[in-house]
């Protein structure tokens, strides 16, 4: 949901480095954080260059606030040191031969606050972020955690207008990622400018931003909200993220043809043409023999090509018509003897299925199935 606030960042351009152009039509509202999601080598973090002024475009404009920042037809482009931009980086990207304090300052400084101003600001995002035991250490004195927090201070401090986080939490260990992702939450819901988040985690998606944008070869293939997305996927990249098997073909009424062979038996809304079907790893059900007619109206045989052991389950690879993933429990492999070559039957209803227009242009490929 888009909270309260005034301006927000528009971005309509294209923007060439090399063989690569992203060519992206987007707006981030004020007090909006919008997920950047995509494979390696989307665009996404050349987006955020773009943004803060690292890499002019080559084609169309950037506002902030109603001011241009960049417009490729004009001639106008704003250096980066004069646009009111926050940039957390993957890494952070902290000076390591100043303290705390000074890498907090060194924000506002730049902005052309006078010393003492700096050290003001600076002091106050020392204290809000819990940083001011930390003050006179160096950035190798520090944990993971709380460097990630050094690196927001410091580009909160010079009260930026808009904010890029470069995936900020992915140089951080699990244990560590889970508050500090509970803590960002907190800071982000106080700013009440625009927010570019780059991150390739579902998780962090879903609980951090308030809208979902996905690039995939420097182009916008899907945008909505995280339970959209999450529901929805519209290509196997997506399908993959969230965790769920995606599979293109044709509806007409109770009936998918699938594109890679195989079809399913779903609820009745009057679909007709092109869809994509989503199917949870969890909502299939394996056994050895043939199940015995009841309330699952999709049955077909398949060969386990590959087992995984995720935590509290097991994910199985099955090749079919179609293929799948599928999760079961340790104690159904041990008791079902699976293994790698073995044949079973899968069962899943029709109400399991997430069938959704396709018509698009981004169908998945058949029987793409979802990762861990």
């Amino acid at each position: 949901m888009t909270r309260a606030g005034s301006g927000g960042l528009v971005v309509e351009a294209e923007v060439t480095r090399g063989s690569f152009t992203l060519a992206v039509s987007l707006a981030a509202n004020a007090g909006e954080v919008l997920g950047l999601l995509g494979p390696n080598g989307a665009g996404k973090s050349t987006l955020l260059s773009a943004v803060a002024g690292l890499t002019p475009v080559s084609a169309g404009r950037i506002t902030l606030d109603g001011q241009v920042m960049d417009d490729a037809d004009a001639g106008t482009f704003v250096e980066a040191s004069g646009r009111p931009v926050g940039f957390v980086f993957q890494n952070y990207r902290l000076f390591p031969h100043l303290t705390v304090a000074d890498n907090v300052a060194f924000s506002p400084r730049a902005r052309g606050l006078s010393r003492r101003a700096a050290r003001s600001a600076a002091s106050h995002w020392l204290d809000r972020l819990g940083l001011t035991d930390l003050a006179d250490r160096k950035p190798g004195q520090l944990s993971g955690g709380q460097a990630q927090r050094v690196a927001l201070a410091r580009a909160l401090a010079g009260q930026p207008a808009v904010l890029l986080l470069d995936e900020p939490l992915s140089a951080l260990d699990a244990g560590t990622r889970l508050d500090v992702q509970a803590e960002l939450r907190r800071h982000l819901a106080d700013f009440t400018g625009p927010c570019l988040l780059v991150t390739q985690d579902a998780i962090e998606a879903l609980v951090l931003a308030d809208r979902l944008v996905v690039l995939e070869g420097g182009r916008i293939v899907q945008e909505g909200t995280p339970e959209q997305i999450a529901r929805q996927p519209a290509t196997d990249y997506v399908a993959k993220l969230v965790g769920l098997n995606l599979y293109a073909g044709q509806a007409d009424g109770s009936r998918v043809a699938l594109t890679g062979g195989g079809n399913f038996v779903i609820t009745d809304h009057g679909q007709h043409g092109d869809v994509l079907v989503a199917l949870r790893p969890s909502a299939v059900v394996v056994s050895t023999e043939p199940p015995q007619p009841g309330s699952a109206r999709n049955t077909w045989p398949a060969k386990i090509t590959g087992l995984t052991l995720l935590a509290d389950r097991v994910r199985l690879n099955l090749e079919g018509q179609p293929s799948a993933l599928v999760d079961v429990t340790p104690a159904a492999v041990a008791e079902l003897s699976l293994s790698p070559g073995s044949q079973v039957w899968l069962t899943t209803k029709a109400t399991e299925l997430e069938v959704y227009s396709g018509s698009d242009g981004r169908s998945a490929e058949p029987h793409d199935a979802a990762a861990p």
